[in-house]
């Protein structure tokens, strides 16, 4: 069940995680390649700030961004400011989607996101978390998916299959967390094609579902025709 008075939490501790991480760096390492194609560090701190405004916004009831474009302009706009300017911007753009989630509210009702996406606003603090943890891997600082709390990947990998469920380039698959008797299982993928099985941990079945990491390549084929490719998320 979500609770989002729960995840707000997780998200500080995740955002100050990032934050202490961070805070290592310096001007030069922040213009550096991130683990992002054609992205720097740089430019993945001014969307993880940009991302709270864009969350406060769907909070609010305003358009998440207001296009595609305004939303990479801003990203390429902050990327190249300083590591100060980078770390004090995520801290007060985190502080304001904190305090909207602190506010009275309808956490049953239907949000809109980008492209016509819909979820409950219960969720948006956790798609938050999502965007904290995964980018603050992204940084290549020295946080990587194995070093994320179990239930936030757990809760991710079931995220990740779901969105890729009903995908008719991507054949049946069957998830199993781990390699002993009754795993933790989820399904994805289409109705097409030869059902594939995949076993491993939780790192390397989130990295996979998420491009991250080494994108499975460590995963067990259990049956099936090998790896299935999953689109750009």
């Amino acid at each position: 069940m979500i609770d989002h008075v729960r995840d707000l939490a997780s998200v500080r501790e995740a955002t100050e995680r990032l934050l202490d991480a961070a805070a290592s760096l310096d001007n030069a390492a922040v213009a550096e390649p991130s683990r992002l194609p054609g992205w720097t560090r740089g430019h993945v701190l001014a969307h993880i700030a940009r991302n709270a405004d864009a969350l406060v916004n769907v909070l609010q009831g305003r358009p998440m961004y207001a296009d595609g474009a305004t939303r990479d302009a801003d990203i390429e706009r902050d990327a190249p400011r300083p590591l100060t300017e980078q770390l004090a911007d995520i801290r007060a753009t985190g502080e304001r989607f904190q305090a909207v989630g602190a506010e009275p509210a309808d956490w049953d009702r239907t949000v809109e996101l980008r492209n016509g996406v819909t979820d409950r606003a219960a969720r948006i603090p956790f798609r938050r978390w999502v965007e904290v943890a995964l980018h603050h891997v992204d940084l290549g600082i020295g946080y990587e998916l194995e070093d994320l709390p179990e239930e936030f990947v757990t809760r991710e990998i079931e995220f990740l299959a779901d969105r890729w469920s009903g995908r008719p380039e991507v054949p049946p698959v069957t998830l199993h967390l781990g390699h002993h008797e009754n795993p933790p299982t989820w399904k994805t993928g289409g109705a097409e094609g030869t059902p594939v099985v995949l076993a491993g941990t939780g790192a390397e079945l989130l990295g996979w579902l998420s491009g991250r990491g080494d994108a499975g390549a460590h995963l067990a084929v259990l049956s099936g025709d090998g790896l299935p490719d999953l689109p750009p998320l």
